[in-house]
């Protein structure tokens, strides 16, 4: 079957509209009326529309896409916005130096007016959601090639877009749902003046550190504080000191009261990415080449970062917020493929490709349609495969180095004859904020491991750079770069932009950071990722119509559409589990086991003096649960992936309950195979929250502003 052209027609609106019959799930708001009788049947005590409601205030309106990549929720009628600490992580970090080291330390804002701006972070409040399917794919004909089709259906979205917001200040976007069967537009409010309010010390927001990331049970108190701010009309503004709290349509209401097995409760944000449809050559190239690459050249940088960080507190500033993001996905990774193996999912997706091929042969209609689909994915994977791999080393080992994405970042400078004032600002800020979370000895010990990596695996090397190497030899190329590079002494990149010398910007041309590095990336641009991504458009249609395909083959079977950072609704219900034979996990945990970890010798669990003094004289004051103990981390098993991170998890009533922010290590393939066993989200109690915020940090204020019921 060709993979140029590939005959689509229409899908049946049942079919894309099913109903959830399993805690797998993450599903449109403004389509849950469809759910509403499953949720209900769960436990849920409200309606659909308490939910999702364009003309009334409605939860929705209480809930944010936080930054690029979180989710957050509005719990004051003053715009106070709550999310992970993880999510505001790289925003406390920028505020954080050693004279005010709020990583460490914590900060609370006493007053509005102590609250910090965050250059950059944006928060984005849904308007509303519609299907725009039949006028993205107006005019579109089955006998088109793919490249027609996106001519078309790009410039239909865009126009789709504009008409959508013309005359508001709004923002919208099109996106396809169902790998392209299906086209949904959001209307969006965006806001731009974001300011810090609080944040606990880093010994209780990442207590327990990457050792605990995707592990439960859990003691880890994953908040922080935030307040959007608008103009005085109310609508977003720029940052400007005279700009006024927002008042939300709706802010939620937290409860205190004890939560147990088995009740009911519900997500309500921002996943990132799931990929249920994908073929088993799909999950093996995931399972056997792209997460061993990542996990092994990870595991390597990782131990050399935290050697640094461990020796010196500066390092440890400078080097969290980037230990943590390359943690995160190297431990999900390895959760992931333990889950994928214990599954058999590339067994399970072969048995149902054979069954597919069966179904097929069933029906001439059949044949015509989908014929020869799963020899076209393998012969697609079979080409993807090598150039993935050199993809994955670029990317996990040479660009990975400090000093040779910073050499790629001011590459710009070497076609300048001289800098204008803008050029100057611009390399001034970008020499300062490298070298403001940079340590010369750490990259090069990392350069060290990973370039070794790279040339050791990678296969497709400018000739000219495999000559020097070998010639040179990668140590005395190694010593030469971080002892004579002038791309690496801050004082003099900055005294070359500030007097625009033209005489060290040639000489600059010659520098041996950028002579190494340049001939590599643009090599890799040029060849490498215009192939990776050429090659990827490709299967568009193939997963176009295999998705049409699965859900025709099995109508009996519930789909949801795949997460892509739109807002969803995942439900279920808390619950323990057995990750293993004669373990069982209850479904809370509470400060003791706070006081069980603690290791003074440990970083991740030293705990703070004032919260081991609350603990000696049992202060919890009304964030007590029945039996006198303070809540800490709970479970449940709604779905969730990244994104979800700060989703506020809500009751049966829609009251707020708790803090989305990880998944259990165990269930880490959920993104690919959801397992109700052994899948299960991890949220911060909303009581050790309030407790932090009151008790702790002495900021009953905040706590004040917001509606709570006992």
């Amino acid at each position: 079957m060709s993979k140029k052209r590939i005959l689509i027609s229409g899908l049946l609106l049942c079919m894309l509209l099913p109903i959830a019959q399993a805690d797998e799930g993450m599903w449109l708001p403004y389509l849950l009326q469809l759910n509403e009788s499953d949720m209900q049947q769960k436990g849920m005590k409200i309606s659909a529309k308490d939910i999702y409601d364009v003309n009334h205030g409605s939860l929705k309106d209480a809930v944010v896409l936080f930054g690029g990549g979180c989710t957050g929720e509005i719990v004051s009628d003053q715009g106070l916005l709550l999310t992970n600490h993880h999510c505001g992580y790289g925003y406390i970090q920028s505020h954080s130096s050693l004279q005010h080291d709020y990583l460490t330390n914590g900060f609370w804002a006493r007053n509005k007016n102590e609250e910090l701006p965050n250059n950059g972070l944006s928060v984005t409040l849904l308007v509303e959601m519609k299907d725009v399917t039949a006028e993205v794919l107006n005019g579109i004909r089955n006998n088109m090639t793919e490249n027609e089709r996106k001519t078309i259906v790009t410039q239909n979205i865009k126009t789709i877009q504009q008409k959508a917001t013309e005359g508001t200040h709004y923002k919208a976007v099109v996106k396809p749902i169902y790998n392209g069967n299906q086209y949904l537009l959001f209307i969006n409010e965006v806001f731009t003046d974001i300011r810090l309010v609080g944040a606990p010390p880093s010994n209780i927001g990442k207590f327990g550190g990457d050792t605990d990331n995707w592990m439960w049970p859990r003691h880890t108190g994953d908040f922080s504080v935030f307040r959007i701010y608008c103009g005085k009309d109310g609508k977003p503004a720029p940052y400007n000191k005279d700009n006024v709290p927002y008042k939300p349509k709706k802010h939620l209401t937290i409860s205190l009261k004890d939560t147990k097995t088995n009740d009911f409760t519900f997500v309500f944000g921002y996943p990132g990415m799931t990929q249920q449809f994908l073929t088993s050559f799909a999950v093996e190239l995931i399972q056997n080449q792209t997460n061993p690459i990542a996990i092994d050249l990870r595991t390597q940088r990782l131990d050399i970062i935290k050697k640094y960080m461990e020796k010196d507190k500066l390092t440890r500033i400078q080097y969290s917020a980037k230990a943590a993001g390359i943690a995160n996905g190297w431990k999900k990774w390895i959760g992931q493929n333990n889950g994928l193996q214990r599954l058999d999912v590339i067994k399970h997706k072969q048995e149902l490709e054979q069954r597919f091929n069966q179904w097929v042969a069933e029906n001439s209609d059949r044949q015509q349609q989908y014929g020869g689909m799963v020899e076209a994915y393998k012969a697609f994977y079979d080409q993807l495969r090598p150039i993935a791999k050199e993809v994955s080393y670029f990317m996990e080992a040479f660009y990975s180095i400090e000093s040779i994405k910073f050499a790629w970042q001011m590459h710009g400078i070497l076609q300048a004859d001289s800098l204008n004032s803008q050029q100057k600002q611009q390399y001034t800020l970008r020499i300062n904020n490298f070298f403001k979370d940079y340590n010369s000895n750490l990259d090069k010990e990392i350069f060290d491991a990973l370039a070794t990596a790279y040339f050791a695996n990678a296969q497709d090397i400018p000739n000219a750079t495999l000559d020097k190497v070998h010639k040179i030899g990668l140590t005395k190329l190694s010593n030469e770069i971080y002892s004579k590079s002038i791309l690496l002494n801050k004082d003099k990149m900055l005294e070359i932009v500030a007097k625009d010398d033209k005489k060290a910007l040639n000489k600059l041309k010659k520098d041996i950071l950028f002579t190494f590095t340049i001939p590599i990336v643009e090599h890799y641009n040029t060849n490498i990722a215009p192939k990776y991504s050429n090659l990827s458009k490709q299967t568009d249609s193939l997963d176009r119509l295999w998705t049409k395909a699965m859900m025709e083959m099995q109508p009996e079977k519930t789909f949801y559409p795949d997460a892509n950072l739109t807002l969803r609704v995942a439900y279920g219900n808390i619950k323990g589990y057995q990750p293993k034979d004669g373990m069982i996990y209850k479904h809370y945990t509470t400060i003791e086991g706070i006081m069980q970890k603690e290791n003074p010798d440990i970083y991740d669990y030293v705990v703070e003096p004032k919260l081991k003094d609350l603990y000696k004289h049992k202060d919890y004051g009304r964030y007590a649960n029945k039996y006198g103990e303070l809540p800490v981390c709970f479970i449940a098993t709604n779905h969730t992936t990244g994104g979800n991170s700060g989703s506020p998890v809500l009751n049966a009533k829609g009251e707020l309950i708790g803090l989305n922010f990880d998944r259990c290590w165990e269930g880490t393939m959920s993104d690919i195979q959801y397992d109700v066993d052994l899948c299960r989200n991890i949220i911060l109690d909303i009581r050790y929250c309030l407790f932090i915020i009151d008790k702790y940090a002495n900021a009953k204020y905040l706590v004040d502003e917001m509606t709570i019921v006992q």
